[in-house]
């Protein structure tokens, strides 16, 4: 079986990695949240088990297992087994891990979402399930009561994309329905 690793935030946009075999897939018993740990002042997007909640993503291969390269990219994650959670269309089912960060490092709430990050994952939820799996991307992340700081004009996210008009109002227009505080940087 080959190793893939199942994207539901940033990975899920295509345009940050050069994985191959990327196809969309559904992971159950997952949701969403955006946290804090004491690896950096920004909040990340991690995800915990919740049996009630089943959310998109993207699964991809991992070449010849090296998971050395993810690995760093996922600094302050783990990776867990959910090879039985996902569902996908290959014709050979793969062996899949999720990164999340350890709920003992969570320190509770705080720190603040940089809007770049945010844009880049509904950007790769956009382009992967169109207007409705942003939606849903909303609706199946908890963690918004924090500030969103409005990056936009200088990214600080390292992975940053460029938005067009049409995805930058859809951002803009699901902030609205959340308890998020949007403060300029």
């Amino acid at each position: 079986m080959d190793d893939y690793f199942f994207g539901y935030g940033s990975l899920v946009n295509r345009s940050t990695h050069h994985y191959p075999e990327a196809s969309l897939a559904r992971l159950a018993g997952w949701r969403r949240v955006w946290c804090l740990t004491d690896q950096r002042p920004e909040a990340f997007l991690s995800v915990r088990r919740d049996p009630a909640t089943t959310i998109d993503g993207l699964i991809a291969a991992v070449p010849q297992r090296d998971w050395q390269a993810l690995d760093l990219r996922e600094t302050g994650y783990l990776r867990h087994p959910v090879t039985e959670a996902v569902q996908h269309a290959l014709p050979t089912p793969p062996q899949v891990q999720v990164y999340a960060i350890p709920d003992a490092s969570i320190p509770g709430h705080g720190g603040h979402i940089l809007l770049s990050y945010l844009d880049v994952v509904v950007q790769g939820f956009l382009q992967c399930y169109g207007p409705a799996g942003a939606a849903a991307f909303f609706a199946t992340t908890d963690g918004w009561d924090r500030v969103i700081l409005d990056d936009r004009a200088n990214p600080l996210y390292p992975r940053h994309r460029v938005l067009t008009d049409a995805e930058r109002a859809v951002v803009d227009t699901a902030l609205t329905g959340v308890p998020a505080v949007l403060k300029p940087l």
